[in-house]
């Protein structure tokens, strides 16, 4: 996969142009989503990874108490990682949308 030579690339090579989000090429607005959409991707993946690892734990644990306990904590240590991503990124969305309209008054 070639790199890209700027943000406009990356966009295109995601399916999205930055225009039809609203954004400059260039702008910080498009590089800050561009920044989240790669770091809310990577978060997903490690939720992923995390889940099939503790299932895995889990399936395989042969009715060892010790090790359920262990699958149960990593499943439920990721749901709670993912819950609180989530709500940072909702809270951080709506303070940055409440600041564009209260300084564009």
């Amino acid at each position: 996969m070639a790199k890209a030579d700027n943000l406009g690339d990356a966009w295109n090579k995601l399916g999205l142009t930055a225009s039809s989000a609203g954004y400059a090429e260039n702008s910080p607005e498009a590089v800050i989503a561009y920044g989240i959409q790669i770091v809310l991707s990577f978060v997903g993946v490690v939720f992923l990874i995390l889940m099939i690892y503790g299932g895995f734990l889990w399936m395989t644990a042969r009715g060892v108490e010790e090790q359920v306990t262990k699958a149960k904590n990593i499943i439920i240590a990721a749901i709670i990682g993912l819950i609180i991503v989530i709500a940072a990124y909702a809270i951080s969305y709506f303070v940055i949308k409440q600041l564009g309209v209260k300084t564009l008054k």
